[in-house]
């Protein structure tokens, strides 16, 4: 069972549940390890039997634990306590007296702390090869460039060896590589996590960000972890993070036709089509915005004053040791010994110039969606060119820490030629909560696996969005779910997806005779099972309407979920389901039309 087992929280909550051990995970993570085969994921691979002893020590499990048993790694500037820190380079090496404040926070919530990953030097990349300790390869495709700066800590979770990891963030080394290896990324708000015991990269911009598989996860990972730390200058009070709520209506600002940037990758502009397109048909309103102030403004990272910031890090290195830094590394940082003071200031005045027309641009809006990257890059296109390359993929990235802002990178469909889609929603300071919940919009899509594993995307089994106080939660199951002919009928009197979810046990699935569309009907019955399905808050004004359209033999009932909750949906009659074609066993209506290739139901 544990080398089937996807290394979601859920799905270890559940396996602790039904009796396994952290042992027999920590045994099954490293077996995974040797499996992929690639010594350049770790830096430092903590020893078999000091991890079991981790585990052991846990003891019994623990509700108030919330991630008791659940193994992870964490970038190699992060320290941890008795290990080297080297941040990927061999002559500043030394051993952490005490565990960083957030890897504490995640031992002390029950995480199991496996090793400390490959990274680009000094965190200074984003493409995960300007390391001394060997290129980890992408758990997609070994051709392509794993990203960074934060490269070992996302092939990790790609490769679903651990359910989560830490990275850093400066420039969107906590995002770029999670869309290069299919799995979330989460970049939170600047201060949130404390940056105490981690080696900077621009301190004012540092962030510690989250790999997961789910969404779900990475938030969860986030609450974990969050805390003000009394003792990092740099940490602020956000107290909780749930998720949600959105807005019935979410405006979403993208870039315009005119200032979208693919490089020539067509793929990639139609993955970012779909993707608004998904927005849409969740009952987004799409606001095309011209994005020139905020590539303006990620000009500003590596050829402004704040490289002055990397500078700081490793000056006393630099001046003795030149040759003990990577030699890309060491072009990008030399670069600030031609900057003065007066450079600064003009910087931080240009800065908050550009920050008021960005803020401007975005008034009225509730987030952001672009691209996460604009485009692929092999790893031969760095070896011909390392920096080039490397400055494009951050496009979408550079902004959005000199903005104070919040993301979330998440994955969606594959594109058409099978590579990884991602896009990126992001918000002000503080809207982590409300990003997660707008990225889990993709995750219900479908179509996608989880990292470089065959697992599925789960349907999520924590904290539902809401229906807000005007809206009446409606579960669906069949034409009107997102993406489907009737979904129309939803969104277009204001309703907002919710959830993805399954029904409590004791229903069956029905194809119902007539159409098109092809229709489902849910009959509540003794000996059913549980079925897929769609929440969404449609408004309480508009149900009057929705309802008169229902045709027989369906009506509004009450449906029960798995989770315990109850909330309105539709039902069959059981006289409406003689002739019709019993479909229980596929699980849900979108599992049913791929099997029979009809249009969509």
């Amino acid at each position: 069972m544990p080398a089937n087992l996807p290394f979601t929280i859920d799905a270890l909550r559940t396996a602790y549940a039904s009796g396994m051990c952290p042992e027999t995970v920590v045994e099954e993570v490293y077996r995974r390890i040797e499996t992929v085969d690639d010594p350049a994921i770790f830096i430092n691979l903590q020893s078999k039997d000091r991890v079991l002893a981790a585990a052991r020590a846990l003891g019994a499990p623990d509700p108030a634990r919330p991630l008791w048993g659940v193994p992870f790694v964490i970038k190699d500037n992060i320290d941890a306590e008795g290990l080297p820190t080297t941040a990927a380079c061999p002559a500043y090496e030394y051993v952490a007296r005490q565990d960083a404040f957030v890897v504490a926070r995640l031992k002390e919530a029950g995480a199991v702390l496996i090793g400390k990953t490959n990274l680009d030097q000094f965190a200074t990349g984003l493409v995960g090869v300007r390391s001394p300790y060997g290129v980890p390869r992408n758990s997609i495709d070994p051709e392509i460039v794993p990203g960074g700066s934060s490269s070992g800590s996302a092939v990790a979770v790609g490769h679903g060896v651990v359910a989560f990891s830490l990275g850093t963030d400066t420039a969107g080394s906590g995002r770029v590589p999670a869309a290069l290896n299919n799995i979330v990324g989460l970049k939170p708000t600047l201060g949130a996590l404390s940056a105490g015991g981690v080696v900077p990269a621009c301190r004012t911009l540092d962030t510690i960000s989250i790999f997961a598989q789910t969404v779900a996860d990475a938030h969860l990972v986030l609450s974990a972890a969050a805390a003000f730390d009394k003792d990092d200058a740099f940490s602020r009070r956000f107290g909780e993070m749930p998720l949600g709520p959105v807005p019935v209506r979410p405006r979403i600002g993208i870039p315009d036709a005119n200032s979208a940037r693919f490089f020539g990758d067509a793929a990639q502009a139609r993955m970012f089509e779909a993707a608004v397109a998904t927005l849409s048909d969740a009952g987004a309103e799409v606001v095309a915005l011209d994005f020139t102030p905020f590539y303006d403004v990620a000009e500003m990272l590596y050829e402004g004053a704040w490289v002055a910031e990397r500078h700081t890090v490793i000056a006393d290195l630099l001046a003795q040791d030149p040759e003990a830094i990577h030699p890309v590394t060491r072009q990008v940082v030399r670069a600030a010994e031609d900057l003065s003071a007066a450079d600064a200031f003009r910087g931080i005045y240009r800065l908050r110039e550009l920050a008021r027309v960005a803020e401007t641009a975005m008034a009225g809006l509730d987030a952001l969606c672009v691209p996460t990257i604009p485009t692929f890059y092999s790893l031969d296109d760095l070896a011909a060119d390392p920096i080039g390359p490397n400055s494009r993929l951050g496009t979408y990235t550079n902004f959005v820490n000199l903005l104070d802002m919040s993301g979330i990178a998440v994955p969606t469909r594959p594109r058409q030629d099978g590579r990884p889609g991602s896009v990126t929603l992001l918000g002000g300071a503080g809207a982590d909560g409300k990003l997660a919940s707008l990225a889990q919009v993709f995750e219900q899509q479908g179509g996608r696996t989880l990292g470089a594993t065959s697992h599925p995307v789960p349907a999520p089994s924590r904290a539902p969005v809401a229906a807000a106080a005007d809206e009446i939660e409606i579960a669906v199951c069949g034409a009107h779910m997102s993406g489907l002919p009737l979904n129309g009928e939803l969104t277009g009197r204001g309703a907002r997806f919710l959830s993805r979810a399954l029904t409590a046990p004791g229903y069956r699935l029905y194809a119902l005779a007539g159409g098109p569309p092809a229709r489902p009907g849910l009959l509540r019955i003794e000996k059913g099972r549980a079925i897929e399905v769609e929440t969404w808050g449609l408004p309480r004004a508009a149900l009057a309407e929705f309802m008169d359209g229902i045709p027989a033999p369906l009506s509004i009932g009450t449906i029960r979920l798995q989770d315990g909750r109850q909330v309105k949906g539709f039902l069959v009659e059981s006289s409406g389901v003689q002739g019709a074609r019993d479909i229980t066993d596929f699980g849900g209506w979108r599992a049913f039309v791929d099997a029979q290739l009809i249009p969509g139901g």
